[in-house]
């Protein structure tokens, strides 16, 4: 099932016993058989490992949560493009197969940290809890998207390739129980960060105990666990280690802003700007999608506010079918705007707003329609009124849009309220329920023998 990792590392290295920043080596191509831990010296290079093959997946996952919905239309040469902007994908999609690869390869490196690291001797305590709970992080979050991307999916926990060769998939119920354990487990063991704290990058980029309260919260908002939802998505938000930023533009422009909870990283030697998913190429060089019409007249509504800066108009664009615009989120490397951003804080407010108005709370201080007043103030927005349940809640829905925008969460907040067919049987009339799941790429199904005939339906 992984035969081929990507491996190359973040922006910023953190060592793990000074935390001072190290030179990176330019990326190669590496055999996960030549992956090495055999004294301590190992263990932050295949840690730094286990976070590339975390960020080979960001993209890909950017491009399922945007690109199979409303929030594009195709605009270039690509067939992959093609598939997603039509609604006709298939199982043969290069974005399907690279979002599944690369999720396995986190898996993958996640398990040989686990399986590995308690066999050398010489590693601090301290050190070994930590990068163990980073595994154990990492590999919660590729099930998480996993799962929720393909449905059942199988169940990997060894680096034995034998075993992996030939793997059925596992239910979500199972897939989901094992999540929450690996949470669960490195919560743990997890650093943590002091209220207040200024180090952005480090927070950013490796995972402490409030990223995976994070990821706790959108665990449970996905589950319809309100209350747990609830009080995760609180607990993030007094953490005092994450802040919003004063300005919506700054979202926009610039990487490593004092609200990003999880974000994976690039620079001048590691351009990403020119691959096959890069975000950049696809949405600002070759324009191969551009933002919808509707997302366009929804981006430019009155209660979006300054959030139209996710998206920018060119006139010299404006030809055929191509409405002149394009999205602004993902720069170049000379730029400060090509990261990628996993979590940030602006979500918990979503999270939070959403669980409460599950369970009734509207209204005051501790209400749902308050922390949508929380973004709509930074957007300059008019802010939004106490209403019914069902009125809140696609007010909820409308402020994901406008503020999680090209950040990989409307296809999966469509599919996991039910209002996936509502939307999208008006958008396109290509759309069919089985796009509530992406398919099991074709190269799983025919390397995989227990894979076979298991495809998702309709694909």
């Amino acid at each position: 099932m992984i035969r081929l990792i990507r491996y190359s590392v973040l922006v910023v290295l953190v060592s793990l016993a000074a935390c001072q920043p190290v030179l990176e080596p330019k990326p190669v191509a590496l055999l996960v058989d030549d992956l090495v831990l055999n004294e301590p010296n190992d263990v932050q290079t295949v840690r730094v490992g286990l976070y590339s093959a975390l960020r080979g997946s960001a993209s890909p996952n950017i491009i399922a949560g945007d690109f199979t919905v409303d929030n594009i239309q195709f605009n270039g040469t690509f067939n992959d493009y093609r598939e997603l902007g039509t609604k006709q994908i298939t199982a043969a999609n290069g974005a399907v197969d690279a979002l599944w690869q690369n999720l396995y390869s986190t898996i993958y490196v996640a398990n040989f940290i686990l399986e590995r690291l308690p066999l050398v001797s010489g590693v601090p305590e301290t050190t070994r809890k930590s990068v163990t709970a980073e595994a154990r992080f990492l590999r919660g979050w590729a099930n998480f998207i996993g799962v929720y991307t393909y449905g059942d999916i199988p169940q990997v926990t060894t680096i034995d390739r034998s075993i992996n060769s030939n793997i059925p998939r596992t239910d979500k119920t199972t897939i989901l129980t094992s999540v929450l354990a690996d949470y669960t487990a490195a919560l743990t063991d997890l650093p943590t960060v002091a209220s207040g704290s200024t180090d952005i990058t480090t927070n950013a980029t490796y995972a402490n105990k409030i990223t995976c309260q994070a990821a706790m919260a959108r665990y449970y908002l996905y589950l319809k666990n309100w209350a747990k939802a609830e009080e995760l998505a609180t607990t993030v938000i007094n953490s005092g280690v994450y802040t919003l930023e004063a300005n919506f533009i700054d979202i926009v422009l610039k990487d490593f802003t004092h609200e990003s909870i999880l974000e994976v990283g690039y620079n001048l030697t590691d351009d990403p700007g020119t691959g096959n998913f890069a975000l950049n190429n696809l949405l600002v060089g070759r324009r191969e999608v551009i933002p919808s019409n509707q997302l366009v007249l929804a981006l430019n509504s009155t209660e979006s506010g300054t959030r139209n800066t996710t998206i920018g108009f060119d006139s010299n664009n404006l030809k055929g079918n191509d409405n002149g615009w394009s999205v602004r989120k993902y720069g170049t490397a000379s730029e400060d705007n090509n990261n990628i951003v996993l979590m940030r804080l602006a979500e918990m407010y979503l999270i939070r707003a959403e669980a409460r108005a599950q369970q009734g709370k509207l209204a005051g201080t501790t209400g749902a329609v308050a922390d949508i007043n929380v973004l709509r103030t930074r957007a300059k927005a008019p802010a939004a009124a106490v209403g019914a349940q069902a009125d809140v809640l696609l007010v909820i829905e409308r402020e994901r849009q406008y503020e999680l925008a090209f950040e990989g969460h409307r296809w999966y907040d469509l599919v996991r309220t039910g209002r996936a067919q509502a939307v999208m049987s008006s958008f396109s009339p290509n759309w069919n329920a089985k796009y509530e799941l992406w398919p099991i790429p074709q190269t799983e199904i025919q390397q995989n023998p227990a894979l076979a005939g298991k495809q998702n339906p309709g694909y």
